[in-house]
């Protein structure tokens, strides 16, 4: 897969699977733009990328996410694939905890509006260049919620599937394709990040194939989303979790 000169934002791409996705679209050639909001985590990732657009951002701040696409658009003069990776959650987002709906702003401006934000910032430019959307959900999107507390996150993931259906309905009359990718467990810091009670290592028992992913997997299925190999592809979820989904015990 060649993206040789194509342009592409890669958000929440500090670590994890957003910095898997960087690296591997900046190894097939495309001018990457890594956000995140850590600068010391995304040095070193830039550091395994050629020349990267390096922007420190929260994008969940309105004047933040026009700057990512404006000094896109400054450095490179085209957006290409967006890639909507950055994503949080908390445990205290339960329908009985007392501030369910701090939890639940939090998360949906990060999960969710940012995602939108972003997207309707850049959608002009990727209509020019007939290019496309990778949103990175969760099977929490589509599965009861795992442990208590969690509500808050899971919704936010639904509502991420559900517009990129949205999205793609919308764009495809201008030839800009939309999909999201819904993994199961990922080894990344993503529970260190939430202080979650639990670890990766609780969820191989909970899958069919007893593993829990690599981040450079899901890194795979965002470039094969993205590129030309998916042309006939738009308003799919793709997920992609060692059958977590099915399994039943």
């Amino acid at each position: 897969m060649s993206f040789k000169n194509k342009v592409v934002i890669v958000t929440g791409a500090s670590s994890g699977i957003g910095a898997s996705a960087s690296i591997m679209f900046s190894k097939e050639g495309a001018r990457v733009v890594m956000v995140g909001r850590n600068e010391t985590k995304l040095s070193a990732v830039a550091a395994k990328c050629s020349s990267p657009l390096v922007i420190r951002a929260d994008i969940a701040n309105d004047d933040d996410a026009r700057s990512i696409i404006n000094q896109t658009i400054k450095k490179f003069g085209q957006i290409d694939i967006l890639v909507n990776n950055a994503g949080m959650t908390m445990e205290n987002g339960g329908i009985l905890a007392n501030d369910m709906m701090k939890s639940y702003d939090t998360i949906m401006n990060i999960n969710l509006r940012a995602a939108v934000h972003l997207t309707n910032l850049a959608a002009p430019y990727l209509i020019k260049t007939k290019g496309n959307i990778v949103n990175i959900s969760s099977i929490a999107g589509i599965m009861p919620p795992f442990g208590v507390g969690m509500t808050n996150y899971y919704i936010s993931k639904a509502a991420l599937n559900h517009f990129t259906v949205c999205c793609a309905t919308e764009l495809a009359p201008h030839g800009v394709r939309v999909n999201v990718l819904s993994p199961g467990p990922v080894r990344t810091d993503f529970m260190d990040n939430a202080k979650a009670a639990f670890t990766w290592d609780d969820f191989p028992s909970k899958t069919l194939l007893n593993r829990v992913s690599e981040p450079e997997e899901i890194a795979d299925m965002i470039l094969y989303l993205a590129s030309d190999k998916a042309k006939s592809v738009t308003g799919s979820n793709y997920v992609n979790d060692n059958g977590m989904l099915i399994k039943k015990t």
